[in-house]
């Protein structure tokens, strides 16, 4: 494609990754006064000439979109323009042109376990899926993996500066105060208009408190006594903005009554634990783990899948279903160090009512054990996978 636009959250490390790609390139960051004012004034100007250009915090200046496309129109090649973004523009409502058919779209989520010990990846997911069902035990032992609080890697999460250069608790507080602080004061502004920071800052905090749980926005704005309206459009701005994530149901009707309300998680676990002020996190954030990681692969993942949860009215969930062009990946995660074969029957259920399509389910947990729970349910410590 002539152009590669590269979103997600602030302080993801996306303008370290385009910067490290190839310092050849002309790179203009928005973030600096002058290249604003260019954009703003002559953006044709800014973006002439066929070499290779990075423009660093496109959102700031959505306009400047239809420059790239009248470039691009007048001259494609490969690999022209890099634009990479703090917010999803294809939801953003003052971008008006979205690139298409010139574009292709990347998210960075925050780091992974693997990539924050300098691995260069993210779980084994991929290993899974290709190999027999038969072939994974073997598979998950051989993992080159480091025993590890799950707790621990939810206070630190994924943006790189906590997770990695930040050892001290303390520092890592300062840290998300000012990362949320940024966000309210500047990049919120800059996407839509907020008539209440501290009401856009409770009603974040109460999402904060329901990860993993189904959004109820009437629920939530009941809460925060905020109208279900206003709810609607400040979880749109967390999503746009990359901090909030909603996972889609599992929506395929088979025999049974399911709920389609997408469930609520967090972008990075550290950053969630601070705006919650909670001391601990629960067992929700481990599932939030074990999400990010998902969405990061599927992301590098050149065959797109979705990653998408399971639900019905009678109370059977599984946490996670990968589903793929052919075949879908039930994912059952527990807190407990010690999986039992109770633990075993909402992967069982969904197993059978789509025996034709599911693979084996996985139970991730927090012990040591690996084993075949059941003859289609394995058990395997989170941090052998993650």
């Amino acid at each position: 494609m002539p152009a590669v636009i590269l979103t997600g959250a602030r302080q993801a490390g996306k303008s370290t990754l385009a910067r490290a790609l190839n310092p050849e390139r002309r790179y203009l960051s928005l973030d600096e006064f002058d290249v604003i004012d260019a954009a703003e004034r002559d953006p044709e100007s800014l973006v002439r000439g066929h070499g290779p250009l990075t423009l660093d915090e496109i959102q700031r200046a959505p306009d400047l979109l239809h420059a790239v496309k009248l470039s691009i129109d007048s001259h494609r090649k490969p690999g022209r323009f890099l634009l990479t973004g703090s917010a999803n523009l294809l939801l953003m409502r003052r971008a008006t042109e979205s690139l298409a058919g010139r574009a292709s779209y990347l998210t960075l989520w925050p780091m992974t376990r693997r990539e924050q010990r300098g691995l260069g990846s993210g779980g084994i997911w991929e290993d899974l899926l290709n190999s027999p069902e038969s072939q994974w035990a073997e598979l998950v032992a051989d993992t080159d993996s480091e025993r590890e609080d799950w707790r621990t890697f939810a206070r630190r999460g994924g943006f790189p500066d906590p997770a990695v250069h930040l050892a001290d608790e303390r520092a890592r507080t300062v840290w998300f105060e000012g990362y949320m602080r940024t966000y309210l004061e500047r990049d919120l502004l800059s996407l839509s208009s907020v008539a209440s920071l501290p009401d856009f800052r409770r009603l974040a905090r109460a999402a904060c408190l329901r990860l993993g749980q189904p959004v109820n926005q009437t629920e939530l704005g009941r809460d925060v006594a905020l109208p279900q309206a206003t709810v609607h459009r400040y979880l749109n701005l967390l999503e746009t903005s990359y901090l909030l994530v909603r996972v889609p149901a599992y929506a395929v009707n088979r025999t049974k009554r399911l709920i389609k309300s997408p469930k609520l998680y967090w972008s990075d676990t550290g950053l969630a634990l601070h705006i919650a002020g909670l001391d601990e996190p629960g067992g929700a954030f481990l599932e939030n783990l074990v999400l990010g990681d998902l969405l990061a692969w599927r992301e590098a993942r050149q065959e797109r899948c979705e990653i998408l949860y399971w639900r019905t009215t009678a109370g059977e969930e599984v946490d996670f279903v990968v589903e793929t062009a052919n075949e879908l990946l039930p994912v059952e995660i527990k807190a407990s160090g010690r999986p039992r074969l109770r633990d075993t029957v909402r992967l069982r259920s969904f197993r059978r009512e789509y025996e034709s399509q599911s693979r084996a389910g996985l139970l991730l947990h927090d012990g040591d054990a690996l084993e075949w729970l059941a003859p289609d349910v394995l058990a395997v410590p989170w941090w052998r996978v993650i």
